[in-house]
């Protein structure tokens, strides 16, 4: 099946309407996110995401740092015209390449870390530009306004941001027109939708990008006990996968899958075309073609109202899960 295409906000951006999460393509710093990565198969993943129509790459300049905007350079290689790219800055990084886990959003830093980005991606122009966390030290305009400086410059072609509240979205759309706003979203953690931000995006038209679609695993139904998680992995760390909520929300991945069973599909595509289904732009992650294509053809799947309302019963809105980070990334949240 070949993707549809969908606008992405108002301002021109035209994707598909499913994208591909490349975050766990790499390592990060000395540990692996979510697993060993195989760079062979993770370029060969790009590529059968490309053939299928799926050319819009999530990335960012702290995945690595910077390993993740290389792999990806070397997977476009002389084809850049034919992907969408998107990458993000925020998160800072020194001189010598260290995460130093404060958040900046100056103007200086916006200048520095896009140069960076395009130089690693190995391009003279990005895409989408995510703010990747509000710099609660910097006003949003300052922030925003040296973003737009990069759109007049041809550097960037649309502003993004990540994990912001709808007042940080109106005050930024008030300097530059934001785009698209990213967002951790699935059936397990629907806190956008709760805070109102989703009402927000549909009123302004900025559209709504859902990292994590899957729960970060759950819902695949792959994960069935904490030792089916590496030994680095970084989930064994966060509130959603310790033992007072795992078996919980096993019991919930069950219904998901039982549902999923009866129409003859995996839990993840249905949970996956669920997000589809309310306008949002999911961007799983994966390093394989084997769940590449899976999650693919989830954009061909059609939930009635009486399915959507079913699997909606199954995890109702304010179902608590398990914070998705620890307590200092959940405090970077606005």
């Amino acid at each position: 099946m070949k993707l549809n295409q969908v606008k992405l906000g108002n301002q021109g951006l035209i994707i598909p309407n499913i994208g591909l999460g490349c975050m766990g393509m790499t390592g990060f710093e000395d540990a692996n996110m979510y697993g060993e990565a195989d760079e062979n198969e993770a370029i060969a993943t790009i590529h059968r995401s490309l053939e299928l129509g799926g050319n819009f790459l999530d990335t960012a300049d702290l995945y690595g740092p910077f390993k993740n905007e290389q792999l990806i350079a070397k997977a476009m290689g002389s084809n850049r015209d034919q992907y969408i790219i998107a990458t993000k800055f925020g998160w800072e990084i020194d001189d010598s390449d260290k995460v130093t886990w404060a958040i900046n959003g100056t103007k200086d830093y916006v200048k520095k870390a896009v140069e960076r980005s395009l130089k690693n991606l190995k391009t003279d122009y990005i895409d989408l530009y995510y703010m990747h966390r509000l710099d609660k030290n910097t006003p949003i305009e300052e922030t925003v306004g040296a973003m737009s400086d990069l759109v007049k410059e041809g550097k960037i072609g649309y502003i993004g941001l990540s994990e912001v509240s709808s007042e940080t979205v109106r005050r930024a759309n008030a300097v530059h027109p934001i785009t698209a706003v990213q967002s951790e979203y699935s059936l397990f953690e629907r806190t956008a939708e709760e805070k109102g931000v989703l009402a927000t995006l549909r009123e302004l038209e900025v559209g709504f990008v859902a990292y994590s679609p899957l729960g970060r695993g759950f819902l695949s139904g792959q994960i069935r006990s904490i030792d089916d998680l590496p030994e680095h992995d970084f989930r064994r760390g966060i509130p959603r996968f310790q033992e007072e909520y795992f078996h919980k929300n096993i019991e919930l991945v069950n219904a998901v899958e039982s549902m999923a069973a009866e129409k003859n599909i995996t839990s993840s595509q249905l949970a996956l075309a669920w997000i589809i289904s309310k306008g949002i732009i999911p961007i799983p992650g994966t390093k394989r073609r084997k769940y590449l294509e899976q999650n693919i053809e989830a954009a061909g799947i059609q939930l009635s109202e009486d399915d959507l309302l079913k699997l909606e019963s199954i995890v109702p809105l304010g179902t608590d899960t398990g914070a998705p980070y620890d307590e200092f990334s959940m405090g970077l949240l606005d």
